[in-house]
C-alpha cells in the first residue's frame, strides 16, 4: 500500500529545509559565540526542526522543552493551553525559543511574556516557518527559516490532528482529502 498524505503540493523540500537549517545554525552559532544559550523546543511541532538545528550548532547549549497547544484541526483556538513547563532556570541566561511556525503570534507572545517574568538575559524566537500575513499580535522572530503565505501546512513536525508530522518536507494540506 502506498502512503498518500493529503498534500496539494510540496511547498518546501527536505533538501531546502536542511540547507536553511544549517544556515540558521551558523547564524545562531555566530551570534552566541562564547555563550551557552538554552534552546527551548516547543513540543510537539518543533521536534524535527529542533533536532536538526541543534545538531548543526557549533556552540555549547542547553536543551529544554515546553508544550503548549492552540490549534484544533486547521483553526487557531485563539487561546494558549499550557501543558508542560521547562526544567531549566533561565534567570540571567540567553534563551532561544525554537518553534515550528509563527502564525497568529498568540503562542509566541505568550511565551515571550512568560519567559521574561523569569528574568533571562535575553529571549529570542527561532522559527522554521513565519506566516506574517496571519498575525493577530505583532511579533517578529529573530531567526526565520522560511516566510510562507497564509496556507495550512503539514510535514516536518507540523500536523493536522496529530497526523503527518513525519513527512520529510512541508506541504500544503489538502482539506478535500481529510
Amino acid at each position: 500500500m502506498e502512503y498518500n498524505p493529503p498534500v496539494k503540493k510540496v511547498l518546501i523540500s527536505g533538501e531546502q529545509i536542511d540547507k536553511r537549517v544549517k544556515e540558521l545554525a551558523d547564524k545562531i552559532s555566530e551570534d552566541y559565540k562564547g555563550r551557552t544559550p538554552i534552546l527551548v523546543g516547543i513540543l510537539r511541532g518543533s521536534v524535527l526542526f529542533f533536532s536538526n538545528l541543534v545538531k548543526n550548532l557549533s556552540i555549547d547549549c542547553n536543551l529544554d522543552f515546553m508544550c503548549l497547544a492552540s490549534y484544533s484541526g486547521t483553526e487557531s483556538s485563539g487561546k494558549v493551553r499550557f501543558i508542560l513547563d521547562m526544567r531549566e532556570d533561565v534567570k540571567g541566561r540567553d534563551v532561544i525559543i525554537v518553534e515550528d511556525i509563527v502564525d497568529t503570534g498568540i503562542t509566541g507572545q505568550y511565551l515571550l511574556d512568560l519567559l521574561k517574568t523569569r528574568n533571562p538575559a535575553s529571549v529570542e524566537i527561532c522559527s522554521l516557518l513565519d506566516k506574517p500575513s496571519n498575525r493577530q499580535l505583532e511579533i517578529k522572530p529573530k531567526y526565520v527559516g522560511f516566510e510562507i503565505e497564509n496556507e495550512f501546512v503539514i510535514g516536518y513536525g507540523l500536523d493536522y490532528n496529530e497526523l503527518y508530522r513525519n513527512l520529510p518536507y512541508i506541504g500544503v494540506f489538502d482539506e478535500t482529502k481529510k
